[in-house]
């Protein structure tokens, strides 16, 4: 393929992914309840700072605003209509930063669930969810984005669906699942399953992983089962700041810029080629995590015990799969991170 991502991750080792939107534009004063992808008409500077503050931090690729920008989600707000033109302008805007970063910087859309569930248990169907999402990734074709980004998906139905409407697009594309229920998606998914799945689609992703989730250190446990898997195919860790805690009405991660610089470095060490943060992860971590990437030498594939040692306890003694041999002994006692 000839699509930018891949061209970038030809000339790198690793490339440093973004951080948090959401915790960013609730900073900038988005309201809970608040759909994010309205400001991409309505606060366009706030979208630009968005972007902007994850490329001086040092990322290679950003994701754009457009998360909940499909039918499903925005009909909950009567902007259903609206989905091409909400999508456009989120790439539109992440266009023009990159393409004034001085270097190459890729602008990825992003594509979340749509909040529905699959039949038989719901009714959402297959064709639909391509339709769906096949209408929110041309509004960002039409914005000039250079790889859609699937992200925090729990179900492999959905997984399949933005597969194929990527495909009808003709875009290139990368799908993580978020991994949050000791060791699998909410939906049963483990990550050996998720790397089989990924192997067996028509059009496969440029590279796949683990988004979100408990915390860095889960994240980690689920990149280590995708490596075990012996796949070729690039590897995508973009874990939060932390564990989210309440403080004065509003949620906080616990994360330092020290722990995601630790956690950047484990990725990297543990094969992973896109390395970035989610929820909570803000500049300031970003930036410690690009320092580190660069002035700390690579290291060998992190064992269970290291990155507890570093980050933090697992919140789950299963790794998903039912495994827990590989597991540090005093995990067991149920110590969280």
């Amino acid at each position: 393929m000839s699509d930018a991502l891949t061209k970038l991750l030809a000339s790198r080792d690793w490339l440093m992914a973004d951080g948090a939107t959401g915790t960013n534009l609730f900073n900038m004063g988005l309201s809970s309840g608040e759909p994010p992808e309205l400001w991409n008409v309505d606060q366009p500077d706030n979208i630009r700072k968005l972007y902007r503050g994850a490329v001086e931090a040092g990322s290679d690729i950003f994701l754009t605003n457009t998360f909940g920008g499909n039918a499903s989600r925005l009909k909950l707000h009567n902007a259903q209509g609206r989905v091409r033109e909400l999508n456009r302008i989120g790439v539109e805007l992440g266009r023009e930063i990159a393409d004034k970063a001085g270097r190459p910087v890729i602008v990825a859309g992003s594509v979340g669930p749509t909040g529905e569930i699959f039949e038989p248990m719901g009714t959402m169907t297959h064709s639909d969810a391509v339709s769906i999402f096949h209408e929110q990734i041309e509004g960002m074709k039409e914005g000039g984005v250079d790889v859609i980004w699937v992200e925090t998906i729990s179900a492999p139905e959905e997984y399949k669906a933005a597969a194929e409407a990527c495909r009808l697009a003709g875009v290139a594309w990368c799908g993580t699942m978020s991994f949050d229920t000791a060791g699998r998606t909410m939906m049963g998914v483990t990550s050996s399953a998720m790397a089989e799945m990924v192997e067996k689609l028509p059009n496969p992703p440029v590279a796949f992983g683990a988004n979100c989730g408990v915390g860095a250190s889960d994240l980690m446990r689920t990149v280590l089962g995708f490596a075990s898997t012996g796949t070729e195919r690039p590897l995508i860790a973009k874990g939060n700041a932390g564990i989210p805690k309440y403080h004065d009405g509003h949620i906080h991660y616990d994360g330092t810029p020290e722990l995601m610089a630790e956690y950047a470095v484990l990725a990297r060490d543990a094969g992973v080629r896109i390395i970035g943060g989610c929820c909570g992860t803000m500049p300031e971590h970003l930036r410690a995590m690009r320092d580190a990437l660069e002035s700390r030498p690579r290291g060998p594939r992190p064992t269970l015990e290291t990155i507890s040692e570093k980050l933090g306890g697992f919140s789950s003694t299963s790794d998903g799969t039912g495994d827990t041999s590989g597991e540090p002994k005093r995990e067991r006692r149920g110590r969280r991170g």
